[in-house]
This record gives structure tokens, C-alpha cells and sequence, in this order.
């Protein structure tokens, strides 16, 4: 078969702990596919090359980047892909300002962000910088859906070796609480494109006085699209934040789940919404002050924190009314850092299991644990959450040692569902009605709001949704159990299920459709019960799903396989959640020990070869996937995984292991002599200096470490934090 010009796998570079780890792991599978020729290439993905990608201008030549999202954008939709995409940041907007801090601390003279712009120029760097913001990476290389499970070998090493799960009363009272009503699940339309209506549309804005304001032009729906319109009633939201801080128990602490990175439009806002609700009466006292001070309720109270010190008025009546408010659910006790603070500081998908998996618990200002009120506004997904909460405080904590596997089939391809409506999604501004109008000029969709509610468009295509339950029929019938998680009573998932119930009919296979809460419980009991189940679901459920059952089940969802069969042919291979990637980072910081755990990293390295093997047909491919499989239970089998503390295994203790495993199945496999005698010696010389290497990488643990940055690393700082053995360097190369 002729070699592609497109590289034999495509690794990404992202940020904070994946990428400390691709310092130290990157050089390894260079050098063992090197052995082969075949070409591993990476692509720049992380916040810092996304922000000088889109700024050349300001740069100079030498500074100057490719913009490989948009690269890699293209890529995957060819029969050639194959990518291995780690995670990356989705930035909020305390993430980006810190990435433009310092990227112009290291002499890059890239603009500030524009928080209210004014000028032409200034409004096109805000649309810049707004590119970049938020969930930029996923929609643009995600063209395919999502099969996203545990590896056989995971699985089992997690019921062998049970990970710590605390215990759940009956009497716990973590609860879940949401809004009662005109959220985005109760104001949500949705149609389905057909040939008459497919072509242009715009969304346009009308106040109370009839004057017209274009939101959104030159929108393009296809035949079979389902288009949803929907808006979170502001007033409404700040009434549910009001009552639920007034009805708080003694000694539960308060709480908010959002998904501020990847929904970055209306996240931030209802987080916003949350912090002024909490400080009402400090703002109202102080509302001129810090008006001027520039302070914005969506920064959070880190900001706030920040813009009032040295102020001496502001910082007493601010920590008198955080005193007189219900105690916080804690990011960091020890640092003072609120549920508050930051709004990515709390992702739902991370948060929201942490606490499950806990038995309820979260931890307080003083350090100590406590049940939890989470608020989770919209109805949409709150359920799941709450629905799991009851379930375990009826049936108690889960036997990791005795469950079934889930996984999940999940429709994100093409930007699909809410993930994709970013460019849609708009605050608004004064009282009246947004329409969502056709070229012909029938209105498709059309909402009465006031000022501050937020409205949001998205839509899922034809194609994705086909894609989408094929990969379902598949999965149920290799697993033997699954559902569709879909609630009828929701008008987009009411027209999903108009394409589901013809296509099961057609593959001659039954497969149930429930709403969330109901196929919440469906999952749980049978889980329980030993059973593997797969759960197909939308964009934002694949999301919070493939957190909440691996972190359950498995301790964590960074050991999650994660494969993306790309509409084109192409292969992408996900490698896990980032969400605990900031705590990992200042671990090295203080004391260089990364226990960022790779094994997703390790499977989707597997399953790239896989399909360089089976799609490809490049033979030598096969043996390296096999290789790598033996490799990973090697590595669990014999504990090599890293842990959390100075002087037990880490990041690199791990990638030796996993170096040294490797090159032994390579070199005991019998399918091609040179590759076997090429790995022979590599297999000799790792096993021969084990005592050596992992004496030069524990030696180097203890003591702060020095990365050049924390968006934009020091490639030669990092290095030598990450490669500290010489004796494992020269093996390598």
C-alpha cells in the first residue's frame, strides 16, 4: 500500500499535566515506532498556540505559529486521520487573561482582551480571542461520534484492586437541586429541517418598541437537521439561587455544577449569576466602587479578591458577608479557594462524581468534609445526578469489586447539540422576542424574553445522528445491553427518537428509550447486578457520563478508551479527562512528582496502531498494537501505575515501565524477526538498569521544579524535569 503523506499518527500538544507527560512518554514511542518507520508528528492544540495562531500579525517571524487546529480540522476528515488527542484546556476567561499575561510576560505583544470593545479593531480581537475561549478544539476535530469505554485489562485490574469509595446513609443529606421551571429544558422548541425549509436563516432580535437587531446571519440548515431554540429565564435563576441559599441545612455545604469551558457562552453568566446572588447585599453596599474597581460577577471571587486588596473597607464587609453566608464547597481549603472562585474551577462532569464517589461529601472552609447542596440549575441534566444520589443512598456505596462495565455511544459529531451552539447563544440585552427565521421568511422558532436571559440555538445534522445509531446497533450487540437515553418529553430528543424508532425497526433489534432519570436507575441496577451496559446518549450526556461511570467504577476516567470513528474513515483516539490537570501541575511545581496517570495515553497509542493495522493493513502496525496491549497489563498487573506521593511511582516511573514492557513483548513476539531483534537488546538494557533509572528519576523528586511557564513551557526546563535519567535517555535515544 502506498504511504500516505499524511503522518503515520498524529500526536497533539496540549497543556498542564498531559503535556508534561508527553515530555517524558512522546520521545519513548518516537523512538519504538522509529523502529518501523513509521512517523509519529505532533500538532500544537494547547491555549498558548491556539492564541498565537490567530495573532501573526503582533508577532514576530520567528514567533510566529502555525495554526494546526485548523490543520488538524481538515486532517480529520480525510481517510488518512489518525489522531491522538489528549485533553486539552477549554479555556475560561480567568485561563485565557492568564495565558495572555503570560505569553506577553515572555515578550509575545499580543493584545489584551477587550472586555467591552469600542473600536472596529478592538471588537475583531475580542471575536479573536473568543475563537480560542472555551470548547475551540473539540467541535473542529470531533467528526465523528464517540465509543468511549474501559479496556478489558483496565476493568479487570479495577475489580482486582479496588479503589477507596466512601460510604452512603440513607440519611445523607446531599441533595440536588434545580430550577422549577422556564430553564432551557422547559423553553426548548425544536424541528427538523425539511427540503422546503433547508437554505439560509438568521436569528434576529425584536424590543418591546419594534426596532431589529440581526443576532446571527448567514446560517445555513440542511435538509434533516434538527434545529433547537431555547432560554434560561435570568430572573427565574436568580429566584432558584435566593431560595436554595435560604433553605441551606446547618452543616451542608453550597455548591454549583456548570461546564463553564465547553458551554462558554452561558456558563460563565449563570455563574455569575450565583456569585452576585451570594454577595448581593456587599454589592449593593459597594456597587459604585467596584463598578470602577472593573469587577465582574462572571470572574468570580477570585477576581474580586484580587480587584479589592489593599482596599480595607472592601476587604472587611467582603469577609463579614462570606461569613454570614452558608459555608462553601471547597476547591482547595487549605489556599481559601471557593466553589466561588473561579468558574472552571468546578466542572460538573468532575465535580459532580467526586462527591458521589465520596458518599456525598465535599469539603468545607474548615478543612473538614460535609454534605453537599449541589446546585445544578437546568433540568436537562440534573436529573442523572440526582437521580444517582438517591440510588445510593438506598442501596449504598458501589462494589467496585463485583460490577458491570459501562460505556457509552455518544452523537457529538459535526458540532452537534449544545456543545456546538457557542456562536449562538446570546445574553439579552433588553425585553422582547428572538425569532429564528427562515429564508422565506417563516419563522422556525420564536421565544418572548426579558433583559439578562440567556438564549441559545444549536443543532445536530442528519448524517451524524445515522452515524450515531449504527455505532449504537454495534455496541449493544457485542455488549448485549444498552439504551437510548432520551426524554420524549424533550422536544429535542423528540425528534431524535423519530430517527431512532425506524432505524431499530430497521436493524431488526430492540433497544429501550428512557429519559435520563429513568435510564439512570435502568444503568445502576443492572450495573449492580454484574451486567455491562451501554448507554447512547447526546453530546453533553456522552460528556458527564463517561466522567461519572469510570470514576465510579474505575477511580478515575483518565483510563478511559476513548475511540472516534471519523465520518471520513479516519481514526481519532481520545485519551481521557483533564479536569485534576491543575493539581498535578502544582505538585510538580512544589515538589516534582507528576502522578498524572498515561494509561489512556497507553491505550489509545494501541489503538492508533490498531487501526494503522486493520484500516491501513500495515501488518507491522498489528504487532505493535499486541505489543502494547501486553504492556498495559504488565504495568497493572504488577503495580507500576502512578500514585501520589515523593518517592512512590509517578508519571515517569510509570512511562519506564511501560517502555520496558513494551520492548520485552516486541522482542519476544515471533511475527517479525528484525523488529525482534531490534528490541531485543532495548528489552536487556532497560531490565539490566531498572535499579539505575528509577534511582535517577525518585532523585530528582523533593524539591520544587522549575518549567519555564505554566501555558507556555521552556521546552529545554520541562525536558529536563520530565527525562531525568541519563542511563534511560541513552536507552531511548
Amino acid at each position: 500500500m502506498a504511504k500516505s503523506s499524511t503522518p503515520d499518527i498524529i500526536y497533539t500538544i496540549v497543556d498542564e499535566a498531559p503535556e508534561l507527560a508527553s515530555a517524558s512518554l512522546l520521545p519513548i514511542i518516537r523512538s519504538f515506532a522509529g523502529a518501523a518507520d513509521f512517523s509519529v508528528e505532533t500538532r500544537n492544540i494547547s491555549v498558548a498556540g491556539r492564541i498565537l495562531s490567530v495573532f501573526p500579525e503582533y508577532l514576530t517571524e520567528a514567533q510566529r505559529v502555525n495554526d494546526d487546529l485548523a490543520e488538524l480540522g481538515q486532517i480529520v476528515k480525510t481517510p488518512e486521520a489518525n489522531v491522538i488527542k489528549l485533553p486539552n484546556i477549554s479555556a475560561s476567561m480567568p485561563q485565557l487573561s492568564a495565558a495572555i499575561k503570560e505569553l506577553q510576560s515572555k515578550g509575545y505583544a499580543i493584545p489584551d482582551y477587550p472586555a467591552d470593545p469600542k473600536t472596529d479593531e478592538e471588537k475583531s480581537i475580542q471575536a479573536r480571542y473568543d475563537a480560542v475561549k472555551g470548547s475551540a478544539v473539540n467541535p473542529v476535530l470531533r467528526e465523528g461520534n464517540s465509543d468511549r469505554r474501559a479496556a478489558k485489562a483496565v476493568k479487570e485490574y479495577a475489580k482486582a484492586n479496588p479503589h477507596s469509595m466512601g460510604d452512603w446513609t440513607a440519611d445523607s443529606k446531599t441533595t440536588v437541586a434545580s430550577m422549577a421551571g422556564n430553564d432551557f429544558y422547559a423553553n426548548e422548541k425544536a424541528a427538523t429541517i425539511t427540503a422546503a425549509q433547508a437554505g439560509a436563516a438568521k436569528i434576529v432580535f425584536t424590543d418591546k418598541a419594534g426596532n431589529e437587531t440581526v443576532l446571527k446571519n448567514n446560517l445555513k440548515y440542511i435538509e434533516g437537521e434538527i434545529v433547537d431554540a431555547t432560554f434560561l429565564s435570568a430572573k427565574e435563576l436568580r429566584n432558584f439561587i435566593k431560595a436554595e441559599i435560604a433553605s441551606m441545612e446547618p452543616g451542608v455545604l453550597f455548591s454549583v455544577h456548570l461546564k463553564a469551558t465547553m458551554m462558554k457562552v452561558s456558563d460563565p453568566i449563570i455563574f455569575g449569576h450565583f456569585v452576585s446572588v451570594y454577595l448581593e447585599d456587599f454589592i449593593a453596599k459597594h456597587g459604585a466602587k467596584l463598578a470602577e474597581l472593573g469587577f465582574n460577577p462572571n470572574q468570580g471571587l477570585g477576581d474580586l479578591e484580587a480587584k479589592i486588596a489593599g482596599h480595607a473597607d472592601l476587604e472587611a464587609d467582603y469577609k463579614t458577608a462570606m461569613t454570614a453566608r452558608p459555608a462553601m464547597y471547597m476547591v482547595n481549603s487549605d489556599k481559601g479557594i471557593t466553589n466561588l472562585h473561579v468558574s472552571s474551577d468546578v466542572i460538573i462532569d468532575a465535580s459532580m462524581p467526586a462527591v458521589i464517589r465520596a458518599g456525598g461529601i465535599g469539603w468545607g472552609p474548615d478543612g473538614k468534609a460535609a454534605p453537599t447542596k449541589c446546585c445544578i440549575p437546568d433540568n436537562c441534566y440534573a436529573p442523572v445526578y440526582d437521580e444517582t444520589i438517591k440510588f445510593f443512598k438506598q442501596n449504598g456505596k458501589l462494589d467496585v469489586t463485583s460490577c458491570g462495565a459501562v460505556s457509552n455511544v455518544g452523537l457529538m459529531a459535526q458540532k452537534a447539540e449544545e456543545y456546538g451552539s457557542h456562536p449562538t447563544t446570546f445574553e439579552m440585552k433588553a425585553d422582547g422576542t428572538v425569532r429564528i427565521v427562515l429564508a422565506s421568511d417563516e419563522v422556525l422558532h420564536e421565544h418572548a424574553v426579558e433583559q439578562g436571559d440567556i438564549w441559545r440555538s444549536a443543532t445536530v445534522k442528519k448524517l451524524p445522528i445515522e452515524d450515531w445509531i449504527r455505532l449504537a446497533v454495534r455496541r449493544v450487540k457485542a455488549t448485549g445491553l444498552g439504551a437510548f437515553w432520551l426524554d420524549a418529553k424533550r422536544a429535542h430528543d423528540a425528534e431524535l427518537i423519530k430517527y431512532v424508532e425506524p432505524a431499530l425497526k430497521a436493524a431488526d433489534i430492540e433497544i429501550p428509550i428512557m429519559a435520563p432519570r429513568e435510564a439512570t436507575r435502568w444503568t445502576f441496577e443492572n450495573m449492580v447486578a454484574g451486567k455491562d451496559v451501554v448507554t447512547i446518549t447526546g453530546n453533553v450526556l456522552r460528556d458527564y457520563l463517561t466522567d461519572l461511570f469510570p470514576i465510579l467504577e474505575l477511580g478515575t476516567s483518565a483510563k478511559m478508551l476513548s475511540i472516534v470513528s471519523l465520518m471520513e474513515g479516519g481514526g481519532l483516539f481520545e485519551t481521557g479527562a483533564g479536569g485534576t490537570a491543575p493539581k498535578h501541575v502544582q505538585q510538580v511545581q512544589e515538589e516534582n512528582h507528576l502522578r498524572w496517570d498515561s494509561l489512556g495515553e497507553f491505550c489509545a497509542l494501541g489503538e492508533s496502531f490498531s487501526f494503522l493495522a486493520d484500516v491501513r493493513c500495515v501488518a507491522k502496525a498489528g504487532i505493535y498494537a499486541k505489543a502494547i496491549d501486553e504492556a498495559i497489563q504488565k504495568l497493572l498487573v504488577n503495580g507500576n501505575s502512578p500514585q501520589g506521593r515523593v518517592g512512590q511511582n509517578d508519571n515517569r516511573t510509570s512511562h519506564f515501565f511501560f517502555a520496558r514492557y513494551w520492548a520485552e513483548a516486541m522482542a519476544a513476539q515471533t511475527e517479525d524477526a528484525g523488529l525482534a531483534a531490534h528490541f531485543a537488546p532495548i528489552a536487556k538494557a532497560l531490565v539490566e538498569g531498572e535499579a539505575k533509572i528509577l534511582a535517577e528519576l525518585h532523585g530528582a523528586e523533593g524539591r520544587p521544579a522549575d518549567l519555564g511557564g505554566y501555558y507556555l513551557l521552556d521546552a529545554a526546563k520541562t525536558a529536563a524535569v520530565m527525562r531525568p535519567s541519563a542511563t534511560l535517555n541513552a536507552i531511548i535515544g
